[in-house]
């Protein structure tokens, strides 16, 4: 079946709930066994039924059931947000002595667990250019165990080259974990391009109206789930059932809204790179993001959000002229949901250079008319160049 079609069907099982046809909200703490026979089965089984609250509901199930679809997964874990998912997925597959490669234009807080609270318990961390390939093989030690690629990255926008990052990875015995928000599983399927685990922040696009915490981990292999789900349980990590419901909204209409967002994104991406006040424009579906040929052939479509660079030159009092008095666009982190964002970046990088002076800003496209957004844009850019 085509994408559309699971995205309505995925984790929606009515017989199980009287014929209702999305599941409801399983809100629980203490599940009660009838016998002592199933109280150990369910113990044994914890992993796969309702066993605790903290194993999942229903609503879990569902949600996460409806993640592994869209991803081409087997299974999948929900987690309370993006970041646990990151962390969980770090936590279980490192320990003292190890190293892992992390690219440089990760999400933040991604790496700076590494180097903070995961360095301190002996785990080592080495950045690396997200441009770089096969040649990934060259950083790879005998204690490299992970491999962290975001593609493309949500601050500056590099496609990075998966299968073969991926490739070179596998070789050395490595495994390579991937932030997939950006296209929301939809557009890039890991798991056919070599990726061992995918990673949602769902509180993003899947959620997708800016009211939900939630992340996911998404993987094909058992061995690798177990661990994963051993480690959110023992870690205490737990998505709120009523987020799941969230999230299980979402994904019917993820399509359609993703849809949406491409086009407007792409339609302001393409108005501002004709502006003269603009030095460029961070958007994989144009020649100018780097590795836009990547996205060409392993993308089968763009999100809402990119970036753009202004030109030498403008002060902060400009910026702020061109941002504090826009309209339709809001000034906060995270992205995603109905409403279009603008956000001043800071560029944290280590193993690369950062080529650009100007202020860099990332836009979230939202649901709204793209001309009116563009509108918007035409007034802030007239203020920047006053101020």
């Amino acid at each position: 079946m085509k994408k559309d079609t699971l995205l309505g069907h995925a984790g929606r099982h009515p017989e199980d709930h009287q014929g209702i046809v999305n599941p409801p909200v399983y809100r629980a703490s203490t599940v009660l066994f009838p016998s002592l026979d199933e109280l150990e089965t369910a113990e044994r089984e914890r992993f796969d039924r309702v066993y605790y609250g903290r194993y999942g509901t229903p609503t879990h199930f569902a949600f996460e059931e409806a993640v592994a679809t869209l991803e081409g997964a087997s299974h999948a874990i929900a987690l309370p947000s993006g970041m646990a998912a990151i962390a969980c997925t770090l936590h279980a597959l490192l320990e003292a002595g190890d190293h892992i490669l992390m690219t440089d234009n990760a999400y933040g807080p991604a790496a700076r667990l590494c180097e903070g609270p995961l360095n301190r318990l002996g785990i080592a961390t080495t950045r690396y250019d997200p441009m770089v390939g096969a040649d990934i093989a060259e950083l790879m030690r005998p204690t490299t165990r992970l491999v962290f690629t975001e593609a493309p990255g949500s601050l500056t926008f590099e496609v990075q080259d998966v299968p073969a990052i991926a490739d070179a990875a596998h070789a050395a015995g490595a495994l390579v974990a991937m932030d997939n928000t950006w296209s929301a599983g939809l557009y890039f399927q890991p798991f056919d391009k070599g990726v061992d685990l995918s990673i949602q922040a769902a509180t993003k696009y899947i959620v997708g109206h800016s009211d939900a915490m939630l992340g996911s981990v998404s993987m094909r292999d058992r061995t690798l789930f177990e661990r994963l789900r051993g480690t959110a349980v023992g870690m205490g990590w737990c998505a709120g059932p009523d987020d799941c419901w969230l999230g299980l909204r979402g994904i019917r209409s993820l399509s359609a809204r993703l849809a949406r967002h491409q086009d407007t994104g792409l339609k302001l991406a393409r108005w501002l790179a004709a502006r003269p006040e603009i030095e460029t424009v961070l958007h994989p579906a144009l020649p100018s993001c780097p590795g836009h040929v990547v996205w060409q052939r392993d993308f089968t479509g763009s999100s809402g959000l990119f970036s753009v660079v202004l030109k030498e030159g403008y002060s902060k009092e400009a910026l702020a002229a061109f941002v504090d008095g826009l309209e339709l666009f809001g000034m906060g982190f995270s992205w995603g949901g109905y409403e279009s964002l603008i956000l001043p970046l800071r560029i944290d990088r280590q193993a690369t250079v950062w080529p650009f002076k100007g202020h860099a800003l990332r836009i979230h496209s939202g649901l709204e008319d793209g001309e009116d957004l563009i509108a918007d844009l035409e007034k802030g850019l007239a203020r920047l160049g006053d101020a």
